[in-house]
């Protein structure tokens, strides 16, 4: 497939990956975990954002230039109907504070490449490369192969940042393409995923297994997630899941942060956990030496 939906592409990433990297974010997800800080990845479609506080509030160009009559005022508030706007993106063109922006965009997989290449110096030097991430970039299988082959035959680095949750069929079509796997396992413990992301992990686990079995390179990421995985007993499972395993380069420990609420607030969705502080370095630290125990190169962060 040529083209494909992507939100973001940041350049001189250095937690995504070794290196100096370019990160290509693909849009649209299918797991719905609470702690996401990119929601804005998660539906796979365009989303129209709104940042409350770039509005000028009395300027009504927004208002006056929507042919769909979808944004109105209301008690001193700009408010917008998801369900009658059809993205047309005049809202965008007649705003002057780029307080309304569409995410999400159609792009060719020539011109992610550009952008690409644009910082292969930064690769070599660094011995960095492009990951692709997300939303889950394996939701867009076609446009994720043809980007890895057009990669390869650059020889550029590859990172998939994923959280395991594909077919085996997408997975085997592409890993002879991807030099490194940046896996994301939040707990082995079924039900616990299934009622936090909406998803089983079944497929996850195993896909993770097939992976190892192939000897890919894989590092583990696990976001520490107060209240739902922050627990010795929750490290130990994952341990014991991944001690087995071959290809485990490291385990990298992602404490949850809230970055993202202002995202949430610009999307008109519900933050579940913005009562949720981030976890204590102390009780990180007790998490980070019970999977060292398991002889595992565990660092915190990316």
């Amino acid at each position: 497939m040529n083209s494909g939906i992507i939100f973001d592409i940041k350049k001189y990433a250095i937690h995504d990956g070794p290196g100096i990297r370019t990160t290509v974010f693909l849009k649209g997800c299918p797991l719905r975990c609470p702690w996401c800080h990119n929601p804005e990845g998660q539906i796979s479609k365009p989303e129209l954002i709104f940042q409350e506080n770039r509005c000028i509030k009395d300027c009504s160009l927004c208002i006056n230039n929507c042919p769909q009559e979808a944004i109105f005022m209301g008690s001193k508030k700009i408010f917008i109907d998801r369900e009658r706007c059809d993205l047309c993106g005049e809202c965008t063109e007649a705003c002057p504070t780029e307080a309304l922006k569409i995410i999400g965009r159609t792009v060719t997989v020539e011109e992610v490449m550009n952008e690409i290449e644009k910082d292969i110096i930064f690769y070599e030097e660094s011995g960095g490369g492009v990951t692709f991430s997300g939303g889950e970039p394996l939701i867009q299988p076609e446009f994720l192969n043809s980007l890895l082959e057009e990669c390869k035959a650059r020889d550029i680095h590859t990172a998939v940042d994923t959280c395991g949750y594909s077919s085996t069929d997408v997975f085997d079509k592409i890993q002879d393409k991807v030099n490194l796997f940046l896996y994301d396992i939040k707990t082995t413990d079924k039900k616990k995923h299934e009622e936090a992301t909406g998803i089983s992990n079944d497929l996850i686990l195993e896909n993770l297994k097939k992976l190892s079995d192939k000897e890919n390179k894989i590092i583990i990421r696990i976001p520490i997630v107060p209240g739902f995985n922050d627990t010795i007993e929750n490290m130990t499972q994952i341990g014991l899941f991944l001690e087995p395993l071959k290809g485990i380069k490291e385990i990298n420990l992602l404490p949850y942060h809230k970055t993202g609420s202002q995202k949430y607030k610009n999307l008109e969705r519900l933050d579940t956990m913005n009562k949720i502080q981030a976890p204590s370095n102390k009780n990180t630290e007790k998490l980070k030496k019970k999977l060292e125990d398991f002889g595992f190169k565990v660092k915190k962060g990316g």
